[in-house]
């Protein structure tokens, strides 16, 4: 399972496969032909986390990186950039995107007494439940999306992972660079990984309609791929099951935001011996000793939820403590999980705006004695200011009153265990 993962996150940095772009498009006007040769030097370079060199440069052909280390000669026709006292680092990739996809289609409303859909409505030789989306590629659904690209690489981002986010089986996703050139120029992997979730997404079929219904469909869809594969039926096409069966030897993406998800979809992996790379949702906290047992990678979101406003009696009476609980301790989830040893990736799907990106992990450090005070609880702070700032019960009207009461029976049953 590392071994996809790392491989998977490898393939901007190691990807060499495809020879120098030839001119293959047609120019507007005088085609330039210049060799595109440039070195950066005397800079600061990370190839890696922790390989670190001084005073080196950077070789870069036709935008792919020829060699990195000192004593660099510059090529013939290069173009030469001093970048004394910078740094260059690898460009970051983003392993859960929907950069460069059309929009998701609608969710069907639904409505007492309106009609129920019992038969798809994708044409021709597919599935019978349009849930089961295994067909689609991201791949053709793409096109490079400049405004999208700039916010992406501002954040530090060269390459994202592309899928669409409809379906249990949501089909192929694609490996595609940031820049700002035709998309056959930036696709590197057209078929990356497939793609799985719990919800349904545009389909308008009746079923399935619940959780169990969601699982059932998925493991009959995996009974059936099995059955169409042994069989090979000479009166019978279904071109679902047929990309199913090929999709099988990519990475498998589920997408299970939150613990209890993350323990259906091992199980159903499991059952079918799939190991997923998991999407988590920032809960993991709750389950961790579970979730490590599960043996799988994760993509983890950081999109942490912000300050509930409370001054409010009528909004605090709509903010349960449970939440309260989740807000204060899903900035330490990450660290956390690394603490206990379970592989993740960070993703920036989920924030508003990619140059939030930056502060968010700076949140996610395992709960230090020396950042917290007298205690590795991240409840002690809190505690403390509960002892000493705590406003009396004469100043405390109605429904605030009620929520910072819970809050203070909340904070004083973890100061016990401190």
């Amino acid at each position: 399972m590392k071994k996809l993962l790392t491989v998977l996150l490898g393939l901007a940095f190691s990807y060499q496969g495809v020879q120098a772009q030839e001119d293959i498009y047609p120019a507007n006007g005088v085609r330039d032909t210049r060799p595109g040769i440039y070195l950066f030097k005397n800079a600061t370079i990370y190839q890696d986390y922790q390989t670190k060199t001084e005073n080196a440069s950077l070789l870069i052909r036709d935008g792919r990186v020829v060699e990195v280390g000192t004593n660099i000669s510059a090529p013939g026709g290069a173009i030469e950039v001093d970048l004394k006292g910078k740094f260059i680092y690898p460009s970051m990739i983003d392993l859960y995107s929907n950069y460069g996809l059309s929009a998701l289609p609608a969710k069907p409303q639904f409505s007492y007494g309106s009609k129920e859909q019992i038969e798809r409505e994708t044409k021709g030789p597919f599935n019978t439940n349009d849930a089961i989306k295994s067909q689609y590629n991201a791949v053709e659904d793409f096109a490079v999306t400049n405004d999208s690209a700039k916010a992406y690489r501002e954040a530090g981002f060269g390459t994202v992972m592309v899928s669409k986010r409809d379906g249990l089986a949501r089909g192929s996703s694609a490996l595609v660079t940031l820049a700002d050139d035709e998309p056959n120029a930036v696709v590197l992997m057209p078929k990356a990984a497939a793609n799985y979730s719990f919800d349904k997404g545009s389909s308008g079929q009746y079923y399935p309609i619940s959780m169990m219904g969601f699982v059932a469909l998925l493991r009959q869809t995996y009974l059936d791929a099995q059955w169409y594969k042994n069989t090979k039926p000479d009166d019978y096409i279904d071109n679902s099951l047929t990309a199913w069966n090929n999709l099988q030897e990519l990475p498998q993406v589920f997408d299970a935001p939150g613990w209890l998800k993350i323990l259906r979809a091992d199980k159903l992996g499991d059952e079918f011996d799939v190991q997923y790379i998991i999407r988590g949702g920032g809960d993991e906290y709750q389950r961790l000793d579970d979730v490590k047992a599960t043996g799988a990678s994760l993509i983890m979101p950081i999109n942490f939820q912000e300050a509930y406003d409370v001054d409010d009696p009528y909004d605090a009476q709509q903010v349960a403590l449970q939440e309260m609980m989740h807000w204060e301790r899903a900035p330490a989830n990450l660290g956390m999980m690394a603490a206990k040893g379970i592989e993740f990736a960070i993703t920036s799907d989920g924030l508003k705006d990619k140059k939030a990106f930056w502060p968010q992990p700076a949140q996610s450090h395992p709960i230090r004695p020396e950042r917290r005070g007298r205690s590795q609880s991240p409840y002690s702070n809190a505690c403390q200011a509960d002892q000493s700032n705590r406003p009396s019960r004469q100043s405390e009207k109605g429904n605030a009153g009620q929520f910072h009461h819970h809050l203070r029976q909340y904070l004083r049953q973890r100061c016990g265990h401190l």
